[in-house]
């Protein structure tokens, strides 16, 4: 089994991640902008490199987890990148969410220096993150799949092969659909409730239980009951994600009203100043349109 992983990209997804990776025993070199998270990685017992190409080069896999599409393709082929410094017989290893065919081209050009690729987002926030629960959906030849299920199994919980390079990213983007869909709805729900003169968290409670269940009323009420909208996953991610499902769906002429819709709203936090707001926080632009302002309420209500 493969214990050389190397790490690119410790944000509020990427660091608890590569702490899980430590905790089950690899060793890890880590690299990112931000040196905070890498001094805390480096407590823990990683290694630390200067570049990309630094980090290839001490790893047998290789993983990122960046924010959009443009870092992705810096990282992996630009300066000092991971194609300049990995092995042949390495593996990559990409848990961004990035355009599909960004993630076929990856994987065409490490091919040719036999590099395994594959696309492996991730869904379940800061909290799936943390607890090591997440779920992966991977694109990519089935073989690479089986090397990296170990170091998918230190970081998630639900690991699905969906298919070939590029069909984890469009599961990803079929996740985000549902996701954003199900952060409006909650949204919407929660103010007329209120409006109506009804217990949001007692409808929550009512509906969770029925056809309405589902992880967001499982896990955001309770945040924004108590008037905390920090994120768990980031409006501005959000937005960016929809883009890629849109835009991808576009170029196969496949209209989706409902998710162009949505995507209005989160383009509207982003005009309201909220993009560093958890997802869930759409809820403010629903109040800034309805007049109403979601309350505060406590489990003992």
């Amino acid at each position: 089994m493969d214990r050389r992983i190397g790490f690119i990209g410790l944000g509020l997804m990427g660091k608890p991640m590569s702490l899980n990776l430590v905790k089950a025993g690899f060793e890890l070199t880590v690299h990112s902008r931000s040196p905070g998270p890498v001094q805390e990685l480096a407590a823990a017992g990683a290694a630390v490199a200067s570049s990309a190409r630094e980090v290839a080069e001490s790893s047998e896999i290789v993983i990122t987890c960046l924010p959009d599409s443009p870092d992705v393709e810096a990282v992996v082929l630009g300066s000092a990148g991971i194609l300049e410094g990995a092995q042949s017989g390495s593996l990559f290893i990409d848990h961004s969410t990035i355009k599909p065919e960004l993630a076929r081209r990856i994987s065409d050009r490490l091919g040719d220096h036999e590099i395994s690729a594959l696309d492996a987002p991730v869904s379940g926030g800061d909290v799936g993150a943390k607890a090591g629960t997440l779920a992966i959906m991977v694109g990519g030849p089935p073989a690479a799949f089986e090397r990296a299920r170990p170091v998918f199994e230190a970081v998630g919980k639900t690991i699905t092969y969906v298919g070939e390079s590029g069909a984890g990213q469009v599961a990803k983007a079929c996740n985000q659909i549902m996701v954003a869909a199900q952060m409006v709805a909650m949204g919407e729900l929660l103010l007329l409730a209120q409006k109506l003169g009804v217990s949001p968290l007692r409808v929550v409670d009512a509906i969770k239980g029925g056809a309405a269940q589902c992880w967001t009323l499982d896990v955001k009420p309770p945040r924004l009951f108590a008037g905390e909208r920090r994120p768990g996953f980031k409006a501005h991610l959000m937005h960016k994600d929809l883009a890629i499902a849109l835009d991808t769906a576009r170029a196969y002429g496949m209209p989706l009203p409902a998710t162009a819709a949505n995507m209005q709203l989160f383009e509207a936090m982003l005009q309201l100043g909220m993009r560093e707001l958890d997802n869930s926080a759409v809820i403010g632009v629903l109040e800034a349109l309805s007049g109403e302002k979601l309350q505060e309420e406590a489990r003992s209500a």
